[in-house]
């Protein structure tokens, strides 16, 4: 019962250079509106896919009282604004890290944001790309129906954007500059938490996983089909360690059978990509094994700056895993110490150094290499 109700609440939170095409808006509509120029990002432009982890406001525009959203405080106190934006995080979050890195400013924008004027989003696309996250997404269209945005219609986003961006680049240029992208994910918690709690209509974890891989692999390679060729992948992360599970579990350690479930799912994923590199020519991949980066933060945490990982900084009661981060929320004075930020998500500073470690860190938590080494890879159209 701990669990499920661990699953629950966690479900309803997650529920979480070169030569480049550039562009610039000008009067008039056409293809003459955007043009090529150079730009200094390693990649021509970034589309995200994922969940609350990557999420920087798609659900801010969703309707519906279940909706997931960080539109109020202590959400963005330390992002440069000190306001709230969407994202599950005190500031920037995984993927406003790994676009830092590539040399972009921030995440690219929320789809939602950009979908109703067509310019803006083309504009948007081919200079820094465009996300497509949803907190409480999953792989499954089932996981929170009609909550988020789930990867397949993340994916028809895309293809509308593309369509667009064809329109006024033509299909030659765009092909290029697609191949030339970088695709990032991050997604697959939600669905196991709602298996978890028995919530899914699967009665068996070999065919939960079998159906996640399915749709998994139909997202990238129809994606592919419509050009991508760079796919960064990150894992999922252990589930059982965050503090609203550490709380319910009643002796305030992880929930080993979250993580098994985790760590199953992370093993079907890995030759998944492999399988798609031997049937879909040109296409490369680094995986970013966020289950063993986030072990490595609770096994040695002064190593990495951390005097906290049990708890959340934004939060109430015990752990400050009792409720939700809310305006009226107590929080630790040291945000940076802190790995969580809420009773589930990750601080600024815990995105920072997982960013870090899958753009230029270590091979033991990327294959076959780490993101760095992915977006300089040569790809075909």
């Amino acid at each position: 019962m701990a669990r499920q109700l661990a699953a629950k609440a966690i479900c309803r939170l997650l529920v979480v250079s070169i030569h480049v095409l550039g562009a610039v808006a000008v009067a008039g509509a056409g293809r003459s509106a955007v043009r090529p120029s150079e730009i200094t990002q390693q990649v021509p432009a970034v589309f995200v896919f994922g969940d609350s982890t990557m999420d920087v406001g798609n659900n801010n525009y969703l309707s519906g009282e279940n909706v997931p959203r960080a539109n109020k405080p202590y959400y963005g106190v330390d992002y440069p604004t000190s306001r709230p934006t969407g994202r599950f995080s005190n500031g920037y979050n995984v993927a406003d890290f790994i676009a830092k890195a590539l040399g972009f400013k921030e995440s690219p924008p929320a789809y939602l944001s950009l979908a109703p004027r067509s310019n803006s989003l083309v504009v948007a696309a081919v200079s820094r790309g465009v996300s497509y996250a949803s907190a409480g997404a999953g792989i499954l269209d089932s996981t929170y129906a009609g909550e988020n945005i789930p990867l397949s219609k993340q994916v028809r986003y895309f293809e509308s954007t593309k369509a667009h961006v064809e329109a006024r680049l033509g299909s030659r240029a765009t092909s290029k500059f697609l191949s030339r992208s970088l695709f990032l994910f991050g997604i697959g918690s939600n669905d196991l938490f709602v298996y978890a709690e028995g919530q899914s209509g699967i009665n068996d974890v070999a065919t939960l996983y079998a159906s996640l891989i399915s749709n998994y692999s139909a997202a990238i390679t129809d994606l592919y089909k419509m050009g991508a060729r760079k796919f960064a992948i990150i894992n999922v992360g252990p589930l059982g360690c965050v503090p609203v599970v550490r709380l319910l579990t009643g002796t305030g350690g992880c929930d080993d059978d979250l993580n098994q479930l985790a760590i199953g799912l992370d093993d079907a994923i890995k030759p998944m990509v492999t399988g798609l590199t031997s049937r879909l020519h040109g296409l490369v991949y680094s995986l970013g094994n966020f289950y063993d980066q986030a072990m490595d933060n609770f096994a040695h945490p002064k190593a990495f700056g951390f005097a906290n990982t049990d708890s959340a900084c934004c939060g109430s009661g015990i752990m400050g895993a009792e409720d939700d981060c809310l305006p009226n929320s107590t929080l630790c004075t040291d945000h940076d110490g802190f790995l969580f930020w809420d009773r589930v998500h990750p601080s600024q500073r815990a995105a920072q150094l997982t960013a870090a470690t899958f753009y230029d860190g270590i091979s033991r938590h990327t294959t076959p290499f780490n993101f760095k080494q992915l977006v300089r890879k040569k790809t075909t159209n």
